[in-house]
Order: structure tokens, then sequence, then C-alpha cells
């Protein structure tokens, strides 16, 4: 596998053997599939109004569709630390389809993404329509016009989400992060906020939600769908700024230390369960707070 093209160590081998994680009964399964399936129809429809919004209502528009098919999944989620609202570069670690709606869920972003997503029925058109940024990857030639795409995203004052591992991990092990979108936060003069998204089943952390390898990906939505206590915390950390003569290479660096901790961090800290349940309910912030405080 070429350095373009970046591999991970984890496949199927990292997901929970079957039966160690706590599921639902196949009826509340079955009425989860058919609510994301109305999601789905229901945005198709709205496919011909998107482009007419204006930027902010597009934008409350999918976050209030991220939080939906979230609800309908039954996956809880919360953010903790401030995120950014404009000209900014998110950066967080990659574990699941299932990152995407949560980022868009807490934050008003525009997506970097691989360009097949564009050719996915539905999702591809509602990713175009929400400023998404393609990447090609089989076309090396073509990275500094996507370099230049999200720094002027970023001048412009949006914000935008990557992902710099390049693919997915468990979330137990992680990959380096690649430099280039960096250099995009370098050129616009933006701040790099550094996100971690960890996975728990009922408390405990896991890799039911993760996409991997050879995995497949109606296998991972029924791992999904079935799960029961399913969460995602998302914690953002101080934001990085660069400096005049910043490496993109060492801000890279930097990033991948404050998204991915030593191991320790999932048995130091515990999530508060203020998640919420139904997207309706305003925003709020789960409280993160140190186990041993939390007794």
């Amino acid at each position: 596998m070429s350095l373009w093209l970046p591999s991970s160590a984890c496949g199927v081998h990292c997901l929970p053997a079957a039966g160690s994680v706590p599921r639902v009964s196949p009826g509340v399964a079955l009425l989860r599939t058919a609510a994301v399936l109305g999601l789905l129809l229901l945005a198709a429809a709205a496919l011909g109004v998107l482009p007419l919004m204006s930027q902010r209502r597009r934008a409350s528009a999918t976050r209030a569709f991220a939080r939906s098919v979230l609800w309908a999944l039954g996956v809880r989620h919360a953010a903790a630390g401030r995120l950014p609202r404009r000209g900014a570069l998110v950066v967080a670690n990659h574990v699941s389809w299932l990152d995407i709606l949560v980022v868009l869920a807490h934050a008003p972003a525009r997506l970097l993404a691989k360009h097949e997503v564009r050719r996915w029925p539905v999702i591809g058109s509602l990713a175009a329509c929400g400023g998404t940024v393609f990447i090609d990857r089989t076309r090396p030639r073509t990275l500094p016009r996507t370099v230049a795409d999200v720094a002027a995203a970023l001048r412009a004052g949006g914000v935008v989400a990557v992902f710099p591992e390049g693919t997915t991990w468990c979330g137990r092990s992680s990959g380096r992060f690649r430099p280039a979108m960096f250099q995009a936060a370098i050129d616009a003069g933006a701040p790099i906020v550094p996100v971690t998204l960890r996975f728990l089943s009922e408390g405990t952390p896991t890799t039911v939600a993760a996409y991997l390898g050879e995995d497949t990906l109606l296998a991972s939505f029924r791992r999904v769908v079935t799960a029961r206590g399913l969460a995602v915390t998302l914690s953002a950390h101080p934001a990085l700024h660069p400096a005049a003569r910043a490496s993109r290479r060492s801000l890279a660096r930097a990033a991948a230390s404050a998204v991915q901790p030593a191991p320790s961090y999932v048995a130091m800290y515990r999530v508060v369960d203020t998640m919420r349940h139904d997207p309706r309910v305003p925003p709020r912030t789960a409280a993160v707070v140190p186990a041993q405080a939390a007794r």
C-alpha cells in the first residue's frame, strides 16, 4: 500500500466476538432500520430544496438530520470541550461511518471525503449540498488543488472536518496523522481543533461500531442497529494556532498527540450520563469527569 493510500493494522479481528455485546430485540432493531430508511427517503425528497437554502439554514438542516439518524439508530452522543463555529480545521480520529454523523451533530462543519462518496445514492448528493470537499486518493496530483480548496473554505470562515489517519482504526489502536491538510490551516492562518471520538457500550469501551478492513457497510450497520447502550463521546481539545514558520508535520504530530492519548485515558475517565436521546432537545455539553472524583 502506498503512502498516498494509507492502510490500517486493524481489521475484523478487532471486532467483538459474537454474543459479547449487549443487543436489543429483533423488533427494536427492525424499528430502528425503518426509521433510518424513512429519514433517508425524507432527505432524498428534500434534495431539490437544499440548494435554495442559505448556508446557515443548510447547516441547521444538516445538524438536525445527523442528530435524527443517530437517534433512529439508538446511538447516544455527547460533546465536551469547545467546538469551533467558524474558520477552523477540525481533525479527528476515524473509527466508523458514525464519526461523520457525530461531528455533524455538534459542529457546523464541511467534510473532506473520498471522491467515491459523491457517487453514492442520496448520501453523495447530500454531501455535495453540504459543501463537502472531495478528494481523489487515486490521483496524487490533485492533492494540492484539494489543499487549496480546504484553505479557501477556511479563509471564508468555514469549519472543515477531516480524518487525517486516512482510513479507519478500531479505536484501541490508531494511525499517524497525514500532514497534507494541515498545510491548508497554515495557508489560511486558521486554528486547528483536535477532536477525540470514543465509542462505549453501556459505559465500556467497544469496537462494535468500527468499520474495518474486509468488513462490509451492511455488516457494520447491522452491528450498530442491534447494539444496546451504544454511545459516542466527542471531546474537543484546545486549539492549535499555526505559527509563522509552522511545519505541517509538527502540527500533525501535535494534533495526533492530543487526539490519541495513552490507553490509560479510557480508564481514567467516565462519562456522566447526560447524553441526549432526543435530537429535538437543545444542545448541551456532557460532563466528563475524573473517575475518582465521580465516585
